[in-house]
C-alpha cells in the first residue's frame, strides 16, 4: 500500500451484504474528500478473498481482499451488515477474524453499520459496550451477547472509540458524524446537502419515530387525529378532548385507540411530547421554553417525564449532544 498522508478507511463487506450499508458511508466519505478539496480519506471496500461480492439485491460490488492491506495501517474500519448467511460465512472465516481483531486494535476508531455489529461481538470487539443496531436484530444481539449494552432505539452510538449504527440509511448519518468530527460540522453539512438529505440525524434520534410507529400498524383510523396532535403538542390533549375530536365516547374511544396504535393516548400523548421535546434540546431554547413548547406546565414536570422516559436530565442530555 502506498505511503501517504489520507486515512485509510476499511469497510469490510460479504456476499449478501445490504447494499446501502456499504454504498452509503463510501458515498459520504467520497464526498468528504471533495469538500475537503484534497484526498482525505482512502476508501477500501474489502472482502475475504477480493474480487466481485453481490450484495442482497444483486448488485456487484468490486473489492480488495484482505491479504492485501496491512491491518495495522487503517485510520476507521467499519464492518457492513447483510444476510443471516453471508454474516455467519463472514464470521466462521479465520483469517477474516484475525485481520479485522488486528485492525481494530491499532485503528483509531472501527465499527459496524447494521448487523455488522453481530460481526465485531462475534470477535470479542463490542464487550462491555453500548452498541446499535438494526431494530430488528436488536434482541438477537443482546441474547446472543449479554455483555453488551444494546440501544434498541439509537440511531448509531459512539462509546470511546466504537460506533455502532442501527440499519441501513443510518450509516449514512454515523459516517457524516465521522466526518463532522474529522472536519467540521460545515463540512458534514455540505455533504448532507450534496447528498439530498432531508437532514442530518443526530445518534440519539430513535429509529423509529412515534408518528412512523403509528403509520406502521397499518389503516387504523386515526392519522388525522395523530396529525392534528402533533400540531397541538403544547395544548392539553386529555382523553376527553381527543375522544370528542375523534367523534366518540371517551370510553370507546380509549379502548379503540389503543388496541390500533399500541399505547394508550396518555402514553402516546407522552411519546410524541418527549420526542418533540428531544429535538427542541438540540436548539438554544431555554429548558422552560422548551417545556411549553413540549406541553408541560412546568419545567418540573417536563423534567420528571424525561427522566423517567430516558434515565436522565433534559440538561444531562443536551450537555452529552451538544454540538452532535
Amino acid at each position: 500500500m502506498p505511503q501517504d498522508a489520507s486515512r485509510h478507511v476499511a469497510l469490510l463487506v460479504f456476499d449478501g451484504i445490504q447494499v446501502l450499508d456499504a454504498s452509503g458511508p463510501a458515498a459520504v466519505f467520497g464526498a468528504a474528500n471533495d469538500a475537503a478539496g484534497r484526498p482525505f480519506y482512502r476508501m477500501h471496500v474489502l472482502s475475504a478473498h477480493g474480487g466481485a461480492i453481490t450484495s442482497n439485491c444483486g448488485l456487484a460490488l468490486l473489492t480488495e481482499p484482505l491479504a492485501a492491506l496491512r491491518p495495522d495501517a487503517m485510520d476507521t474500519v467499519l464492518v457492513a451488515g447483510g444476510s443471516k448467511q453471508g454474516m455467519q460465512e463472514f464470521i466462521a472465516h479465520a483469517p477474516v477474524r484475525q485481520w479485522t481483531t488486528r485492525a481494530c486494535a491499532g485503528a483509531r476508531r472501527y465499527g459496524a453499520i447494521c448487523t455488522g455489529a453481530f460481526a465485531l461481538a462475534a470477535f470479542g470487539l463490542l464487550e462491555g459496550r453500548r452498541v446499535a443496531t438494526h431494530w430488528e436484530a436488536t434482541a438477537a444481539l443482546g441474547r446472543r451477547h449479554p455483555g453488551l449494552r444494546v440501544d434498541a432505539n439509537a440511531l448509531y452510538v459512539e462509546d470511546g472509540a466504537v460506533w455502532t449504527s442501527a440499519g441501513v440509511t443510518t450509516g449514512i448519518d454515523m459516517c457524516l458524524a465521522l466526518v463532522a468530527r474529522d472536519l467540521g460540522d460545515a463540512v458534514a453539512h455540505a455533504i448532507a446537502r450534496r447528498l439530498v438529505l432531508y437532514a442530518r440525524r443526530p445518534g440519539y434520534q430513535t429509529q423509529f419515530s412515534p408518528l412512523l410507529a403509528a403509520q406502521a400498524r397499518g389503516d387504523h383510523g386515526f392519522e388525522a387525529l395523530v396529525d392534528w396532535m402533533r400540531a397541538h403538542l403544547a395544548e392539553p390533549l386529555g382523553v376527553e378532548r381527543l375522544a370528542e375530536r375523534a367523534g366518540m365516547a371517551p370510553r370507546s374511544f380509549h379502548r379503540r385507540f389503543t388496541a390500533a396504535i399500541g399505547e394508550t393516548p396518555a402514553r402516546f400523548v407522552e411519546t410524541l411530547r418527549l420526542d418533540h421535546a428531544r429535538q427542541l434540546l438540540h436548539t438554544p431554547l431555554m429548558l422552560k421554553e422548551v417545556a411549553a413548547q413540549a406541553g408541560y406546565a412546568t419545567p418540573g414536570l417536563f423534567s420528571k417525564a424525561f427522566v423517567r422516559r430516558f434515565g436522565m436530565a433534559p440538561n444531562l442530555f443536551r450537555d452529552m449532544h451538544a454540538g452532535r
